[in-house]
């Protein structure tokens, strides 16, 4: 396997990004690998004009893991002040899933939290139901804080949900 390259996304990598990440979380494409919210959610995940927003804000970062000049991944860390960081959007080209690409990716994302925004724990939230997904970063140190927070049932921006859903919160000191 050849090396991965981690960098910053800008303004210019949206498009790519925007394609890898619908394709890693909604359809039949996201189907392929195991980490999807396809049965859970329709619609979009995410759109140009948040993932144009993310780029351009300093206090959020969006870490591209390319192979070979090609787009396998990506992940958001942002700033929230206060020796915390938030980690969100881990994606994985459903391809390459089960490859230890994901653990790569979350590496990169608490060493960003932690040597360039200065955080000392690391917390995310995470659909309920994903159990699975929830285990998998459970094994990585990340423990559920006993936290919820609704999702955003009646926001299309972010998918239409096929059940009630709401999100349970994990955090991982750095």
């Amino acid at each position: 396997m050849s090396p991965l390259a981690f960098r910053p996304a800008t303004a210019g990598d949206i498009a790519r990004l925007h394609r890898l990440i619908e394709s890693a979380y909604r359809g039949d494409a996201a189907r392929r690998g195991w980490t999807h919210e396809a049965d859970l959610l329709e619609g979009q995940r995410t759109d140009v004009a948040e993932l144009s927003a993310l780029v351009a804000d300093t206090a959020r970062v969006l870490l591209m893991a390319e192979q070979k000049g090609e787009l396998v991944g990506c992940v958001q860390v942002t700033d929230l002040g206060d020796d915390l960081a938030y980690l969100g959007m881990l994606t994985v080209d459903p391809e390459r899933q089960a490859g230890g690409l994901g653990r790569k990716l979350l590496e990169a994302a608490e060493a960003w939290g932690r040597d360039r925004f200065g955080a000392g724990a690391m917390e995310m939230t995470v659909i309920g139901q994903r159990r699975e997904l929830i285990a998998w970063y459970e094994r990585r140190g990340y423990e559920l804080t006993g936290e919820t927070r609704p999702f955003p049932m009646n926001d299309p921006r972010f998918g239409l949900p096929q059940e009630p859903l709401s999100f349970v919160v994990l955090r991982k000191r750095l």
